[in-house]
This record gives structure tokens, sequence and C-alpha cells, in this order.
């Protein structure tokens, strides 16, 4: 059946908990008042990734997309543009704008790639036949009709595809170890274990698009010998575990999943197995540990979970983004993938695009997309005015990247020179507000609390570095700690057992290569110029910039402000607690921060 227009409504776990769902059933209410159920079509899609616009309402074919929608402006959206077809102006993300706000005129989406994310925001991922519609498992049919498994590690080959979970290795290598692995039984394993700090992009790809992850494994499976998939998620992810479900039910009722996959006499089944949330179940060998019933601890490699892995049998670990792309690349061929990206990093790289910027979200680039184009064209820039001060990548494993090189092309290499990691993905940014000493303590403290404690460079290395850190940050530094920092990072890069603990103390390292002044700051001058160590901070009242107008005292939670009224106040340093208060709500300069 055609459809006059199409209303896309965003059911993503972030516009869900801001009423999407009343948004969904106010917009059929309304439709159904006006006799339009029949013309008008409203599908609940993953997330458009345009995440702090959230929730975001799209009509097409018009192309025109709303912002902060809520579900009182259901009637509008019918009434005014559906029945009229006026644009809700007020609803528009630029209110400037007073025609279409469309897909290819947003600076969000315009120097985006969407690969992974091409169905995200667009079907009802619950909906097995609007991801067919858009030629889901094609590519599996393909698979198995018209290609060999050599076929199809040939074309992964061409396309230069690397793990999307932080190491980057070429995944044609780790499917064709696992083929050629002389073992009747092979498991195909999914890593949706996602826990870096400000990450979600997977828990989103699987909300928008669950059919294709199980459309690759399949392919997966068949091309490397193996009848079991298995699916390992965090329990905190209830609604991408619920669309993981359905997906795989309406799949197996399709004879796409299951016994004689398409009549073809394949067989595939794929497990879903949860998580309790432990970071270091992200590390492949903890995984399958965990999934053996085991606790979630890493193995001295080799051997290679590719070769002995799930219950000592060859094992594909991809994760949720790797995966997204194998399904285009099949279809489109390797040639098409190799021909974005850079030399050495192929293809598109999904970031969650969060911290000081204006334009949150989840971002899908070309790799080689300079850290600026990112953060300034997309993200739109640092919030309130202020100075860009960092990017940091990779998550608690990975790096400080300062402003002096926001021109650098992100890919694997680029980023490993600068003292980070490509992670999977998280990209948190920072602004002249944060103070690097205080961002090196709290993800040292992640990873002293996510820490397993199998080795001892990893459990004792975090915790000494916290404790340094810490002591710093209290005004108790000496110059000799900066050299202690490096010491034992640069001996749990040695020595520990994992990836985790090799790569905990990057945020150290980073912050020590670029912002080591701080650091000096800390200890010579007892001082934390943005503010953010506490005990290292004095707020004062400039007598001959106060006017008295009284905001600052207003606002004090503790009432340590005094002063008459269009007098200069004062702040009673014992009772002041150095929340900051006064300084972000003085309009005319006079509270110093020293």
């Amino acid at each position: 059946m055609a459809y006059r227009k199409y209303i896309l409504i965003c059911g993503a776990k972030e516009c869900l908990d801001k009423k999407g769902n009343e948004i969904y059933e106010n917009i059929n209410k309304e439709l159904i008042a006006n006799g339009l159920k029949e013309e008008i079509q409203v599908v609940r899609t993953g997330c458009f990734g345009f995440c702090d616009q959230g929730p975001v309402v799209k009509i097409l074919p018009d192309e025109v997309l709303y912002a902060h929608v809520k579900p009182e402006d259901a009637a509008a959206i019918v009434s005014e543009h559906i029945v009229n077809g006026k644009i809700v102006t007020r609803l528009l993300y630029d209110n400037k704008q007073s025609t279409k706000n469309s897909k290819v005129g947003m600076d969000f989406y315009q120097k985006q790639f969407r690969i992974v994310l091409r169905n995200c925001g667009v079907i009802d991922p619950e909906n097995i036949n609007e991801y067919i519609a858009r030629d889901g498992y094609a590519a599996l049919e393909k698979a198995l009709f018209e290609m060999k498994p050599d076929d199809i590690i040939n074309e992964l080959k061409i396309s230069g595809l690397r793990g999307r979970g932080g190491a980057g290795f070429p995944t044609w290598k780790k499917w064709t170890f696992s083929k050629e692995a002389q073992d009747d039984v092979k498991y195909v394993v999914c890593n949706a274990d996602e826990g870096d700090p400000g990450a979600y992009m997977d828990r989103s790809t699987v909300e928008g698009d669950p059919h294709s992850v199980l459309e690759a494994m399949t392919i997966c499976g068949y091309t490397v010998g193996s009848h079991q998939g298995f699916i390992y998620i965090r329990a905190e992810y209830p609604l991408a575990i619920k669309r993981l479900e359905v997906a795989a039910e309406q799949a197996r009722k399709l004879g796409l999943l299951g016994k004689n996959i398409l009549g073809s006499g394949f067989d595939f089944d794929i497990e879903i197995r949860l998580g309790a949330g432990a970071f270091v179940c992200g590390e492949e060998t903890a995984l399958l540990a965990s999934l053996e019933g085991n606790r979630g601890m890493p193995k001295p490699r080799p051997p290679y979970p590719a070769v002995k892995g799930l219950w000592g049998r060859p094992t594909v670990i991809n994760n949720v983004e790797t995966w997204a792309n194998i399904p285009m690349i099949l279809l489109k061929g390797g040639k098409w993938f190799a021909n974005i990206g850079t030399e050495t990093s192929k293809g598109t790289k999904v970031f969650a695009l969060t911290g000081k910027v204006n334009n949150s979200g989840l971002v899908e680039v070309p790799m080689g997309t300079t850290l600026r184009e990112v953060i300034f064209d997309i993200g739109g820039g640092i919030r309130n005015g202020k100075k860009f001060k960092a990017a940091q990548s990779g998550g608690p494993s990975g790096g400080m990247i300062p402003a002096e090189y926001l021109d650098t092309p992100i890919d694997y290499e680029n980023l490993q020179k600068l003292g980070s990691i490509m992670g999977s993905g998280g990209l948190i940014i920072m602004d002249e507000d944060d103070c690097m000493v205080d961002i090196a303590r709290f993800y040292i403290q992640f990873s002293v609390d996510e820490s397993c404690g199998k080795c001892s460079p990893c459990r004792i290395g975090n915790k000494q570095l916290y404790g340094i850190l810490e002591k710093i940050s209290l005004g108790k530094g000496e110059m000799k700690d900066i050299a202690s920092l490096k010491t034992i990072c640069f001996a749990m890069q040695k020595a520990s057992l994992c990836g985790l603990g090799q790569n905990s103390p990057n945020p150290v390292l980073s912050t020590l290569r670029f912002f080591e002044g701080e650091y000096e700051e800390h200890i010579k001058n007892k001082s934390c110029v943005s503010g953010s160590c506490k005990d290292l901070v004095t707020f004062l009242i400039d007598p001959e910039k106060c006017v008295g107008c009284g905001l600052c005292a207003m606002k004090c939670p503790v009432k340590c402000i005094s002063g008459e009224k269009r007098k200069p106040h004062t702040i009673d340093q014992i009772q002041c607690i150095k929340c900051g208060s006064c300084f972000e709500v003085c309009k005319f300069g006079a509270v110093i921060r020293k």
C-alpha cells in the first residue's frame, strides 16, 4: 500500500525517556480523528543520531525534521503540516528556517556517511519487512547461493574492514583463522558489551537495526563453518535486548535463521546472553569466560579465540559495529567499501559525540575526517562560546587530544601516534573549564573500580596512579610525583595481562604529554585554574566590580555571602564549599576564581 506521507518518530531509549511513546500515540490519535490513518504511515524508528535535539519527528517525503517535540505538539504536526501542508516552524531545529529543514541541508548530517547507521531513524526495527524492503537479508541470500566461503573472505580482504571494537584487527584474517581451524564445532559471537562512559554506539545500532547484526553473524557462520552464534549484551540495555529477541523470532519464522536457512541446507541459530555490566567483559577472552558461566577475567594469548575460544572451540568475535558493515560489503562489493576512508583505515566510524559540544549525538563519518570537522562542523562547536581544550577518544583506555591536533585525520594510526586509541567510538569533548588532572583521576578511578584484579600491574598500578592523582588534586603533590606517574604507567603498559590494563594509563600519559603544565600548576602553585579541584580553588569578590545586586548571595547553597544592597559583598571563606555557583551567576565579572 502506498502512503501519501510518512511520519518517522525516534524510538531510541533517550527519546522514549522523553515521552516518545506518548508522541507516537498522540500522532496516531490525531490522524484517526482527521480520517487520515489510511493515508499516513507512522513509524517508530531507531536513533536519528541527533540526540541533543530529541525527541525527533521527521516527515517524508517532505524531508522536514522537527526537534524537541512534546506529546502536545502532535495536534499541530497533524493539523498544520499533514492537513494544511504548512511547516510548524516553531518545532524546526533552526527556527530561522521557514522552509525545509532537510537531512541534506543540516550541518549535523552534511559530512556524515551512513553505512552502519543506514537504517537507524529510517525503519521500524521491530518489523522485519521494513528491513527486507531496504535490501535486508539480500546479502545472506547472495552468500548462500552465489558465493563460496573463500569468496566472502576475499571480499572482506578487498574491503579492508578492520574490527571496530578498538584493536582494529583485519576482519578477514580473524574469519580465516576460524575457517581454517580443524574442528567440527565452531562459534560466532557478537560483543555488544559496551561499557565506556559516554558511549552508546552499539546499543543504538542494535536498537535501530537489529537484523543487520543477525544477518552478518549468519553470513559468518556459513563462511567459517559454524552453526551456533551468541550475542553477549549487557542487561542494562533492555530495549536493545527486546528488539534483538523480536528480530530473531521474526527471522526464524521467515526461514532466515535456524534450520535449513532459505532452503539452502545450512543451519545457524543465535542465542542472546546477558552480561552483568562488567567493563572487563568487553575484552574478548573475559567475555568468553563469562559466556561459559565463569568469572569474566582475561586469559593470556595465544592461543587466540579465533583458533581456541568458547569452550575451547574456534570462535569469531566481532563487535556490533563490525557486524553491521558486513551485509553492505557483500552487496556493494569490497572495492566500494575500500574507496571510503584512508589508505590504512577503510570505511566509516561511528562515534558517540558527547561532552561540551552543542550538538551531541550519534555520528558516522568516513575514516580520515578530521576532529575539527566532527566537533565544529557536525557538532556545532563548543557550548556557551567556550574554548575547545581537548577531545578524548577510546573511553577509559583512550587519551586526550589537544587543540593543536584538531586537524588530525581520524584513523587508527593517527590516534595511536597521539597516545590515544580508536576504541569502540566514544568521543568526549572538553572545554577550558575542564581540569586535565581531574579528568585523568576520573578515568583512573573508573579503571580501579572495573579492574578484574587478575594481574597485579593493573590491579595495583591503577590504585597507585589514583592515589598520586588524588594527592595532586588536593594540593599535596610533589614534583617527584610526575616521574612516579610516568614510571608506573610504562610498567603497566609492558606488564598488564590484557589490553584494558595495558591501555588504562593512556589518560595519564596523554595529559602529562600535552598538559604537564597543569600538573605543575597544581603542585608548585597549589592552584587549579579550571576550578575543578575544589581544594585548590578560592572564590573572591572584587569590591570595585561588585554592584551589590545580591544574586550571588541568593544562589549560594550555604549562605556564606553577605553584604548590603548596592554595596560590595564578601564571601566567608570558612563557610564556602567552593561550589562555584556565585562565579556562574555573576553578570558583572565581580566573582574571581583563584
